[in-house]
């Protein structure tokens, strides 16, 4: 098992469930690049510490763990660092070798090896990941889920709030289902910007 020391950026150290398994951070970065992932694709297989490289680097002998290993749905494979920009920039003599020896061992397994910093986790769709993430395993009744989808297609230019003022019944319902359908897929909206009800929604 995975041994989580405290970081030195961050003391947000934890499991995460995913419907693959169990990821496992050591930062809150970390954290956010487990949800982000999670949340882009229900079948990606996420490992923490997958593997430890060993390496010469000159004369010393040095080792290189990377942070995870992603198998995602659609049969790809990345090899993942997290770090912040901060880090990378003051320790970057330090971390290049080996993460040249990452992305050798990668390409030898048809894998990509990648850094992800938070310019590239945290944001709008980060955002939107934690808020829908949570409701893709919750219930929704299936007759409130037939009359959204109906709305969706019929509303002319519809928009999140359009739907949900043509469901009937009780408005927080409506709200709700409207959100769950989102967060599984079966509304798509711009997960790049905030969603409100003004947002423009389309059956997937």
């Amino acid at each position: 098992m995975r041994r989580i020391p405290l970081s030195r950026r961050s003391h947000v150290t934890g499991f995460q469930p995913l419907p693959t398994g169990t990821a496992e951070h050591e930062s809150a970065l970390e954290r956010d690049f487990v949800t982000l992932a999670a949340f882009r694709d229900a079948a990606a297989a996420i490992t923490s510490q997958p593997i430890t490289l060993r390496f010469r680097d000159g004369a010393a002998a040095r080792r290189y763990t990377p942070d995870f290993l992603v198998r995602w749905g659609d049969g790809r494979t990345d090899l993942v660092e997290v770090k912040y920009r901060a880090d990378l920039h003051a320790n970057w003599s330090k971390l290049r070798p080996g993460f040249v020896v990452a992305r050798a061992w990668a390409r030898e397994r048809g894998a990509s090896f990648r850094i992800a910093t938070e310019r590239g986790i945290r944001g709008v769709r980060l955002d939107n990941a934690k808020r829908l993430l949570p409701l893709r395993g919750a219930p929704i009744d299936v007759a409130a889920v037939e009359c959204a989808m109906t709305a969706a297609r019929s509303v002319p230019q519809p928009t999140f709030g359009r739907v949900v003022d043509a469901l009937a019944g009780d408005r927080a319902a409506a709200l709700g289902t409207v959100w769950r359908l989102i967060a599984r897929g079966a509304l798509a909206v711009d997960l790049t910007a905030p969603i409100g009800l003004d947002t423009p929604i389309r059956p997937s």
